[in-house]
């Protein structure tokens, strides 16, 4: 029995382990992303139907002296930066993060707001296609997930949750790949450059991929079968973070090949990291038995 309980104990320990290191990582992606590269909130501030009226009557001064100021520029860079650092802090919190400590919670909510923020503008970004704000469902619901993890709503539902996430992430990545959406360029000439395929092979592939991805948001429910959903749902979530730095990799600018594309990988990793902390949540559950 001590045994039984301290293997228990351990799988515990992993699987709140995993959920830290992935809140960390969608954190410490984005900060990556805004104190070095850009974020969209030019989407809402460049927003000429949303904003005009009040740029030219309570402003008072032109659409087209408004989006070349340099005042504006410096405010977007200056809020580009402010969240970049925000992303920071929470990111070194999730590591450190205490249940009893007020000031963590805070930030981690603050930083997940940020994050609903950034998904709600990157939809905005792309015609309000609605499954690309829920591609980022995940990233933006586990730290507060994290922040209550020891509440007892969560406690009881958290596998659930977690599932529905997944499902949500994988379906929303599914639109694009059967063609319900457009499919990507960026998705195409990513396969293209990693398998070699040719475009309508790598179409295909993408199709496939696309219903298997349909197929992990339906079995993942299935008791029967969700160990091996799980799995596929760890391994190609992994598989796709790490594409995107594969597919723009060149030797000969070796740096900046890495620079340009890291941050995308690390904000994804939890896309692979919380179906293997789901994984070993069933075998803690499993060893209690």
């Amino acid at each position: 029995m001590d045994f039984k309980l301290k293997r228990n104990n351990k799988l515990h320990v992993t699987s709140l382990t995993i959920l830290k290191l992935s809140v960390f990582f969608v954190f410490l992606g984005r900060a990556y992303q805004h104190l070095f590269w850009d974020a969209p909130f030019r989407a809402f501030f460049w927003d000429e139907q949303l904003l005009k009226v009040f740029v030219e009557s309570i402003l008072k001064i032109t659409w087209d002296d408004y989006v070349t100021s340099v005042s504006v520029d410096n405010l977007i860079q200056g809020l580009t930066f402010f969240f970049g650092a925000v992303y920071a802090v929470a990111a070194i919190i999730a590591l450190i993060f205490r249940y009893n400590n007020r000031a963590h919670k805070v930030i981690l909510l603050i930083g997940s707001m940020g994050l609903f923020i950034l998904a709600y503008l990157l939809m905005k970004e792309q015609f309000y296609r609605f499954s690309q704000f829920f591609e980022y469902s995940l990233q933006f619901s586990i730290p507060v997930l994290l922040v209550y993890y020891k509440r007892s709503f969560v406690k009881k539902y958290l596998d659930l949750i977690l599932k529905i996430l997944i499902a949500v992430v994988f379906v929303a990545h599914a639109l694009y790949a059967i063609g319900y959406y457009p499919v990507s360029g960026h998705f195409l000439d990513m396969t293209i450059s990693i398998t070699g395929f040719s475009e309508e092979v790598a179409k295909t592939f993408l199709l496939i991929a696309g219903v298997l991805d349909i197929l992990v948001a339906i079995l993942i429910f299935f008791p029967r079968v969700v160990k091996y959903v799980l799995i596929y749902a760890m391994v190609w979530g992994l598989l796709t973070s790490f594409a995107r730095i594969v597919s723009g990799f060149y030797f000969d600018f070796f740096w900046e090949s890495i620079h340009s594309s890291l941050y995308q990988v690390i904000y994804r990793l939890p896309h692979g990291l919380i179906p293997l902390m789901v994984l070993f949540r069933m075998k803690e559950k499993t060893t209690a038995m």
